[in-house]
């Protein structure tokens, strides 16, 4: 690939280039009108190469902070922080807290979250603690109440979203998985996929980093990721006259739906985001399901969507072990942006059942978080995998090899100080260092 010059030496026969931060000096005058300056020139070029070079070899600006209610003080999970006027973003853990890097500063970093109102801070520092207080965004129900107003809503939902169906995010998700079996923790797993997404779901992972730790226990969970990979708000390829999902032609038909109001945000010239709850009807017996969905009254873009269901079909492979008073519940929320279509944002998917084996009734939990980063329309060359009955996430992690410098310190690793405690236990007892197989030794010589 040719090198772009970064600057060139006027009249002296040299030009440098930058190469993976390196520095390339090239001779571009012939040899005779060199060898008179070349016991000065050398020197010379060196230390303006490295005037020059100061800023690129710099490392970005790393931000730390949280983002809390104004008036409750409380920290607001999952807001988006970004750089204003880019593309440069990410979102707040459970404990409302975000890690950003930045080329330089100053800054303005905008923070939004459903229910509040935007607001910007200028950040001059990056020894200022960063606090962004949010004040809560008015709720207001329509002056004309409609009963079929929160019905032509999700329709338009789904409309747009079958029209943009066909558009393409790529980029990047982080996928932790914790099992707690009587409430002690068994199993951690994490994965950094490469993804492929639309508006409605995931379409295709590759697998770039992961880790898996466990201990023994009466059942584990090898494919739990199933339900993050193959959910969606939307499938092209059903039958639409006997789809039961919220967002289809028959919403009217299987669900019964309550506008519970409308959330201004800070730009009043909109119309804002309705929340609408909503349950099947109890005539439809084979399926239920209850939750809220928030739709953009102007673009009628899903912003979130929230569902319980006691529909849960996983088993065991043990004959003797059942799964009773199943209750899954799956979150899913979408970035931030303008316009009829935008990326995921991250998915949430929780289980709570009891296992029964013979006369023992244990309790256990299964969850998840999926946080995508690093997203973007540019098509790639990964092979990204549609989601199979057939996968097994400890299959796909012991492909790779284990990095332990991938996840120290990185800050798209976002814990609550919960999940801390369960990966230190587990570091601890060297767990993770059994998914790496040792290398062959070879004879001395």
């Amino acid at each position: 690939m040719p090198l772009a010059p970064i600057g060139v030496m006027s009249g002296l026969g040299y030009s440098f280039h930058l190469l993976n931060y390196q520095a390339v000096l090239y001779s571009t005058a012939q040899p005779s009108s060199v060898t008179s300056f070349r016991r000065w020139l050398l020197p010379v070029v060196f230390l303006l190469l490295g005037v020059l070079l100061a800023p690129a070899a710099q490392a970005q600006v790393q931000l730390k902070g949280i983002v809390i209610d104004k008036d409750t003080k409380e920290r607001l999970p999952f807001a988006s922080v970004a750089v204003q006027g880019t593309g440069n973003g990410t979102a707040t853990n459970m404990e409302g807290e975000f890690t950003l890097k930045v080329a330089k500063l100053p800054v303005v970093l905008l923070a939004s979250e459903l229910g509040h109102v935007r607001d910007t801070l200028r950040i001059t520092s990056p020894t200022q603690v960063i606090e962004i207080a949010l004040g809560s965004a008015s709720i207001v129900l329509p002056e004309v109440k409609v009963g079929s107003y929160p019905f032509q809503l999700v329709d338009r939902a789904f409309r747009n979203m079958q029209r943009n169906y066909r558009r393409k995010f790529y980029g990047k998700a982080f996928y932790r998985q914790t099992t707690r079996i009587d409430n002690e923790p068994t199993e951690l797993q994490e994965v950094v996929w490469n993804v492929k997404s639309n508006n409605a779901r995931i379409e295709g992972t590759a697998i770039a980093q992961g880790r898996y730790a466990g201990k023994q226990a009466i059942t584990n969970f090898s494919n739990f990721s199933l339900y993050t990979k193959s959910y969606g708000l939307f499938d092209p390829s059903a039958d639409t006259t006997k789809s039961l999902a919220l967002l289809s032609p028959n919403v009217v038909k299987n669900y019964e739906l309550e506008l519970k109001g409308i959330v201004a945000g800070a730009d009043t010239t909109k119309g804002g985001i309705a929340e609408i709850n909503f349950n099947t009807r109890p005539e439809l017996t084979k399926y239920k399901s209850e939750g809220t969905i928030w739709i953009d009254i102007d673009t009628y873009r899903v912003v979130r969507y929230h569902m319980t269901t006691p529909n849960f079909t996983g088993g065991t492979n043990n004959p003797d072990q059942k799964f009773r008073d199943t209750k899954l519940d799956i979150e899913m929320s979408f970035q931030n942006t303008e316009g009829e279509v935008a990326p995921l944002e991250y998915m949430k998917t929780n289980l709570t059942a009891n296992l029964v084996s013979g006369k023992d009734v244990t309790p256990l939990n299964v969850s998840s978080f999926t946080f995508f980063y690093d997203t973007n329309t540019t098509p790639t060359s990964i092979p990204y995998a549609r989601v199979s009955l057939q996968d097994r996430d400890l299959t796909a992690i012991r492909s790779i090899k284990y990095d332990p410098e991938f996840w120290a310190n990185n800050p798209v690793v976002r814990r609550t100080p919960v999940e801390d405690e369960v990966i230190a236990a587990f570091e601890k007892k060297g767990a993770f260092g059994t998914m790496v197989k040792p290398a062959p030794t070879r004879p001395a010589r």
